[in-house]
């Protein structure tokens, strides 16, 4: 492989890297827009989409109706359970049902944008 064959290959690779890092950053900006416009809906601050911690504190809050259970996300297999489980009773809070927390499980951002921009309304974790 002569050196103008390995600059051809690099700079494939560095194009690719490129279109991957814009792509993720494209979804990034989807799920945080709809979390804000979720979160104003739900009578939350917009604001705590962006916030790290808070942000699961507050769809915890929305969900179950305890904030603090979002801690249980950090132990190993419960915290898989318990984000499964968010997604379900996610879409109960806002009136939906349970092919909408298949939804929120497998295509999150889409859905975000669904549930924030959508005629959803916000009805409770007791709904």
């Amino acid at each position: 492989m002569d050196s103008q064959e390995m600059m051809m290959y690099n700079a494939a690779a560095a194009s690719f890297g490129a279109a991957y890092v814009i792509i993720v950053l494209a979804v990034i900006v989807v799920a945080l827009v709809g979390l804000w416009k979720m979160f104003t809906k739900a009578g939350k601050p917009g604001w705590a989409a962006i916030v790290p911690f808070y942000n699961m504190y507050c769809l915890f809050e929305m969900s179950f109706g305890n904030g603090w259970l979002f801690l249980l996300t950090f132990v190993p297999c419960v915290g898989a359970v318990f984000q499964i489980i968010l997604c379900f009773k996610l879409a109960k809070a806002f009136g939906q049902g349970i092919g909408f927390g298949f939804g929120l499980f497998f295509l999150t951002p889409i859905f975000y944008m669904i549930l924030g921009f959508g005629s959803a309304d916000y009805i409770g974790p007791n709904a």
